[in-house]
């Protein structure tokens, strides 16, 4: 008897705290929920329709520059730089000049002659390429060298023009001019579903508020309050069953069991969705609570200078056909200059600026100094790699959400890959063993990347299926707490 009465007192006591824990959550489980069930619109069914992604320079024989970057050089009295690289838009080809106070000048490969204005041009030229827009007038132009509501640091890259055309459907295109290529693209449509995820989903009103600190700590405690709703939930309804299938025949027996339905649904709709939540929670609050470990100043990027003495070899008379040759840039490294040159196969090839002779393995060499840089910043301790490997395609530990490509994987001692795209000298990110669980166990257990292999559509339908089946248990489990009182 006694043994009874304890079983009643802690299924009450269970009971009690689950029904409080639950009302707590219940109005951030709406907010995820929701947000999470238009997600899937915004990243893939409603996505705006734009018809290049991906930019496609003319190889150097097709640009035909009349000039080597030492003439350049020398006919502007230019004596230092960052960096350069060969451009073509609106029929004409110019050299990208990237000045030691880190501001972009245009000059013509022809004659010489400066560009007013070119890092703007070529941001126009380039947004137009990628909608193939060249009707459309433009609202406004400005360079970003910050995130924001609808430039989000998921996209990467700074800084980044911000091109708005005055159109119906208010496109803005944000491109990098120093590597020709596509930040991201929204219309109206998308930079509603941004607000309305990032407000809802990532709580952004917490970080205007308190900072990101207080955002994620804030998050933490939410979904710890949730995980204990959740376990405790199983705890009564589950260990429990015994107890309500008692509860149920005396319900039967004096014709109140309609009166219950809502009980009954929450509480076995719960127990077939619990798994579902369990790995929602768990992997949200993982990600948060590695991030807020991760928390750190921004690294500052490697930067170089270059003096026009040590531009010896004519960039014009590489021994690679031009033909082959997609891009051009400069690379500093081991107190030597190079020429980094991007070929048609899109491998990475290194040329002496003084000799020209080519260094083999260039790619491999350029790509440890950096991460020896990044990491020395971190570790402050010098360890020399294991491996290095070209990553030209994204994988399970280097996603998309990384947008880099190609990068250099170096790989250190106890399981550290650091991952380096050596064309724009960045440190695309890094992962260690806590960075790569809690990597995997976002894109499988939050995302459902397990299910890539049967679409995206089928995987998105998957996933907002187990929102609603959230979202429907959380209500019904509402419905149930109002008929209570």
């Amino acid at each position: 008897m006694e043994i009874k009465t304890q079983q009643k007192t802690a299924h009450k006591n269970f009971y009690k705290w689950h029904r409080i824990l639950g009302l707590i959550s219940l109005i951030p489980v709406i907010f995820w929920t929701i947000s999470g069930l238009c997600h899937p619109f915004m990243s893939n069914w409603f996505r705006p329709f734009i018809p290049q992604e991906v930019f496609k320079p003319l190889t150097q024989q097709q640009m035909s520059p009349g000039l080597s970057v030492q003439q350049v050089m020398d006919k502007n009295h230019i004596g230092r730089l960052r960096n350069f690289s060969l451009v073509n838009f609106n029929k004409q080809t110019y050299y990208q000049v990237l000045n030691t106070d880190s501001m972009y000048n245009y000059y013509s490969a022809t004659n010489g002659a400066l560009l007013p204005n070119g890092n703007r041009q070529y941001a126009i030229y380039l947004a137009r390429y990628f909608t193939q827009d060249s009707i459309s007038t433009i609202r406004s132009i400005e360079l970003q060298k910050s995130f924001d509501g609808n430039y989000q640091p998921i996209n990467r890259l700074l800084p980044v023009w911000k091109i708005s055309f005055n159109r119906p459907d208010g496109m803005d295109i944000y491109v990098e001019t120093s590597q020709s290529r596509l930040g991201t693209f929204n219309n109206n449509f998308r930079k509603t579903f941004l607000w309305v995820f990032k407000q809802f989903h990532n709580w952004q009103f917490l970080a205007d508020a308190g900072g990101e600190t207080f955002r994620i700590v804030v998050l933490l405690i939410v979904i710890t309050v949730m995980l204990f709703s959740l376990l405790s939930g199983i705890i009564v309804y589950g260990l429990f069953w015994k107890r309500f299938k008692q509860i149920r025949q005396k319900q039967k027996q004096n014709g109140s069991e309609k009166k219950r339905l809502t009980h009954r649904f929450h509480r076995q709709l719960g127990l077939i969705v619990s798994f579902v939540m369990l790995t929602f929670v768990v992997s949200g609050g993982f990600h948060l609570w590695v991030k807020l470990c991760n928390q750190q100043p921004e690294m500052k990027a490697y930067e170089q200078i270059v003096d026009r003495a040590n531009l010896q070899a004519d960039n014009l008379k590489l021994s690679i056909a031009d033909s082959l040759i997609r891009r051009i840039n400069i690379a500093k490294f081991n107190k030597h200059v190079y020429y980094q040159v991007l070929d048609a196969k899109k491998q990475i090839r290194y040329f002496e600026a003084t000799s020209g002779n080519e260094l083999p393995d260039g790619d491999a060499e350029f790509a440890f100094y950096l991460s020896s840089l990044y990491r020395n910043n971190i570790a402050r301790e010098a360890v020399k790699p294991i491996n290095t490997e070209p990553v030209k395609q994204f994988t399970n530990e280097y996603g998309f959400i990384n947008k880099r490509l190609p990068v250099v994987k170096v790989s250190y001692p106890k399981n550290e890959d650091w991952y380096i795209e050596t064309t724009s000298a960045k440190l695309a990110t890094k992962v260690a063993g806590l960075d790569r669980a809690e990597g995997l166990s976002f894109i499988f257990l939050h995302k459902y990347f397990g299910m890539a292999w049967a679409g995206k559509n089928v995987r998105d339908i998957l996933s907002m299926l187990a929102a609603a089946g959230v979202l429907i248990v959380s209500l019904f489990g509402l419905a149930a707490f109002i008929k209570n009182k």
